[in-house]
């Protein structure tokens, strides 16, 4: 089916490796919904060549916009007029641009406990892209543009599977000032920083657009108790969650992948909770009681965290 009217799209804001894929595979089980993986070159269209995933409004030209709804219309167009959910991680610190281009928007947030996020990341960052990866990269992005990625991409393969070093040259939200903190910095101060300063922008970003624009959760309980969050994901959306579907995502959902994390040394988790104390405390996480033991400072009693509307607290 044919439309030259694009619906409001449904906009997953999470960090990398947060439970977005997961929670887009989950709303994507609705037969009204069409879900997009990371279409990244599209977000990147207005500057290709920054070394920062940052956008602001200011990026969100006349030309930006009508080229990236565009695209939009066109993947909803070929997906028989669905409504499209989307997913690119990197839009942690690019809401005001997102929202910009699409004030119509529907917005949900995810944010997931950093420890389970820093232990996920740490092993993505020592993977080199994979070539189906780099296929579907490379796929959406404009014949204009492809040179923009071609040398990090090649810059990618050389240091993982020609010089053999343990980590890639980058991986996950590249905030502004990452390329410095690569320099001085050891791996999991900067793989901490990617958490706790994707989570505030897009925090602070998100309780901007005013009440009632945002539904916010943690992977945590979307995981532990899916019925009620992915009941009120679906009513945020506009969508009908019925029981067909709850049956189909308990059976996808493995609750039990949370402790991934004990794998890594004790002490260099504790050295960098300074990096990620301040925003774990607004999404009500503890530091573990093995990190408390190793001169941790514990946060504040945690309470029980509300998913819903009125969870995005903003620090400013």
């Amino acid at each position: 089916m044919m439309t030259t009217q694009l619906r409001p799209p449904i906009f997953l804001i999470g960090n990398y490796r947060s439970g977005t894929t997961m929670t887009q595979k989950l709303i994507g089980l609705h037969p009204d919904i069409v879900t997009w993986y990371e279409p990244k070159t599209v977000w990147l269209y207005a500057d290709p060549a920054r070394r920062h995933d940052e956008f602001g409004e200011i990026d969100a030209t006349e030309r930006v916009a009508r080229y990236i709804r565009s695209r939009f219309l066109e993947y909803q167009s070929r997906n028989g007029g669905r409504q499209i959910m989307e997913n690119t991680p990197a839009n942690v610190l690019r809401v005001p641009f997102v929202h910009q281009i699409f004030p119509e928007a529907i917005f949900l947030y995810i944010t997931r406990n950093p420890f389970s996020y820093i232990s996920s990341m740490e092993l993505k960052w020592q993977r080199a892209k994979s070539f189906k990866g780099l296929l579907r990269l490379l796929k959406i992005t404009p014949v204009t543009q492809i040179h923009y990625y071609a040398k990090d991409l090649a810059k990618q393969v050389i240091t993982k599977r020609v010089l053999g070093r343990k980590y890639t040259s980058i991986y996950g939200p590249r905030y502004n000032g990452i390329d410095r903190d690569l320099k001085e910095q050891e791996k999991l101060t900067v793989i901490a920083r990617q958490w706790a300063r994707g989570n505030r922008k897009a925090r602070e970003d998100l309780a901007r657009l005013g009440s009632g624009r945002v539904f916010s959760f943690r992977y945590e309980d979307l995981m532990q108790d899916p019925e009620p969050v992915l009941r009120g994901i679906y009513e945020h959306c506009g969508l009908d969650c019925d029981d067909r579907i709850l049956r189909a995502a308990k059976e996808m959902i493995d609750p039990g992948r949370q402790q991934k994390w004990l794998r890594l040394d004790p002490n260099e988790l504790a050295a960098i909770i300074p990096e990620v104390r301040d925003e774990m405390e607004f999404y009500r996480y503890e530091i573990p009681s093995v990190l408390v033991e190793h001169g941790s400072r514990p946060t504040r009693t945690a309470l029980a965290f509300q998913h819903g509307h009125p969870d995005i607290p903003s620090s400013r």
